[in-house]
């Protein structure tokens, strides 16, 4: 899943077609959501 990085709004579609814009703000920069889970190392 991907978002505007200016307005938030989600993007649906393929978003590695050269010239996809955001539909609400016309934004062409985009970041992927990442999970809340937290990663837990045991130090040796």
């Amino acid at each position: 899943m991907y978002r505007c990085i200016k307005c938030g709004a989600p993007i649906s579609g393929t978003i590695h077609v050269m010239g996809f814009q955001c539909e609400k703000c016309g934004s062409k920069i985009f970041y992927k959501e990442r999970g809340s889970s937290k990663k837990v190392l045991k130090a040796e």
